[in-house]
C-alpha cells in the first residue's frame, strides 16, 4: 500500500538517515516538508536545505547535523503527532512542551508552519504535526 502521509515518510526518512549517519536525506518536496524543513533548519536539527529536479520530481535534500567526535546526531527522535486518520489540534496554552523545551514541536498555524515556541508568542493554535529532539 502506499504512503499517503508525506509528513510520516519525511520524518522516517530523516529518522533512517540520521541513524545510520548518513549525510543528506532526500524527500520528495512540496510546500508543506518545505516549511517543515525551514522549522527543524531554524531549531538547529539539520545544517543545510537544498533543491534538486524539476516539476513532479523535485526533491528537496536536508543535510544532516551531528555532534561530538563519536557524530551523535543531533536528531535523536522524531514523532508524527496528528496523523491523516487522527488530526491533533491545540489552542495557545494548550501547545506541548517538548523535553521541557529541550525539544520542539512542529505546529501547523493559520499563519504557517512554525515552532511550538513561536507559535506561542504569536499566540496562535493549530495542528500538531510532531515532535523533534
Amino acid at each position: 500500500m502506499a504512503n499517503h502521509d508525506p509528513i510520516s515518510d519525511m520524518l522516517t526518512r530523516i529518522r533512517n538517515a540520521s541513524e545510520k549517519r548518513h549525510e543528506t536525506t532526500s524527500i520528495p518536496a512540496s510546500r508543506l516538508l518545505r516549511s517543515i524543513a525551514d522549522v527543524l533548519q531554524q531549531e538547529g536539527f539539520i545544517s543545510g536545505i537544498s533543491e534538486e529536479g524539476e516539476g513532479i520530481s523535485r526533491k528537496l535534500v536536508l543535510e544532516l547535523k551531528y555532534s561530538g567526535k563519536h557524530r551523535q546526531p543531533t536528531i535523536r527522535s522524531v514523532q508524527r503527532v496528528s496523523k491523516p486518520g487522527l488530526r491533533i489540534y491545540k489552542n495557545t496554552r494548550q501547545l506541548p512542551k517538548v523535553l521541557g523545551g529541550l525539544g520542539v514541536a512542529i505546529i501547523s498555524t493559520s499563519k504557517g508552519v512554525m515552532s511550538d515556541r513561536d507559535a506561542r508568542k504569536q499566540r496562535v493554535g493549530g495542528e500538531v504535526l510532531c515532535y523533534v529532539y
